[in-house]
């Protein structure tokens, strides 16, 4: 009896943890937000959509972040992390359109060509996600049975 009320223990301990340190990186990352929107304040008037845009970005990536945090340990970890991966690639070639923007203020006409930051971030959140499968293919081998032929 005394041995599974330790290993509840252990367990409630590590669900503790996780969650404490995926609280914790929420708010340090919604602190981030926080000062990024209020950085980026006068610019959102210029660029209509800029503050949702920044804002869905950080609500679904703190999401992706906190549910990977709490499974940890699992499998399931593995894809939250890929799925975070893949949101980062899908949201930058869907908010950057292509990585040529064009935008009239007045009489003053501006195109800005961020294709060379889009192709290095993809290339980083591609990464990212190569990382992520080989977490996962890591961890898949770890807990693979050994049968003797």
């Amino acid at each position: 009896m005394a041995n599974t009320n330790t290993g509840f223990k252990k367990n409630l301990r590590g669900i503790v943890f996780r969650a404490l340190k995926a609280a914790i990186k929420g708010i340090l990352f919604y602190i981030i937000y926080f000062v990024l929107s209020q950085l980026l304040a006068p610019v959102s008037t210029l660029v209509p959509g800029l503050q949702q845009m920044i804002e869905t970005f950080f609500i679904v990536y703190i999401v992706l972040m906190i549910v990977g945090d709490l499974t940890s340990g699992t499998i399931y970890q593995h894809f939250f992390n890929a799925a975070k991966a893949l949101f980062v690639i899908g949201y930058l070639l869907f908010s950057l359109r292509g990585g040529v923007f064009g935008t009239s203020f007045e009489n003053v006409s501006l195109m800005v060509d961020l294709r060379l930051f889009l192709v290095i971030a993809v290339l980083l959140s591609l990464l990212g996600l190569a990382k992520t499968v080989l977490q996962a293919i890591n961890y898949m081998s770890e807990k693979a049975e050994i049968t003797p032929i």
